[in-house]
């Protein structure tokens, strides 16, 4: 999938990932993905929730270079 922004969180623990995904998503445009990139365990749980809250879209995952891909559409 396409994005238009690209956040490299590996090595980050929570709450950074996502508190880096926030900062970050707030120059982005309506409908515009990031691609967090996360190997913190505990990311698997709180992009989903950090999304549902900020009522942003949660596209999904994928296992890239031993992190995980969080894609994410601002809302």
């Amino acid at each position: 999938m396409e994005f238009d922004l690209d956040i490299d969180a590996r090595g980050l623990l929570c709450p950074l990932p996502v508190l880096r995904l926030r900062k970050r998503m707030g120059p982005l445009k309506p409908g515009q993905v990031a691609r967090l990139l996360a190997d913190d365990p505990a990311a698997f749980v709180d992009v989903p929730h950090f999304c549902a809250e900020q009522g942003h879209g949660f596209l999904g995952t994928e296992d890239l270079d031993g992190a995980t891909a969080y894609l994410v559409r601002k809302g």
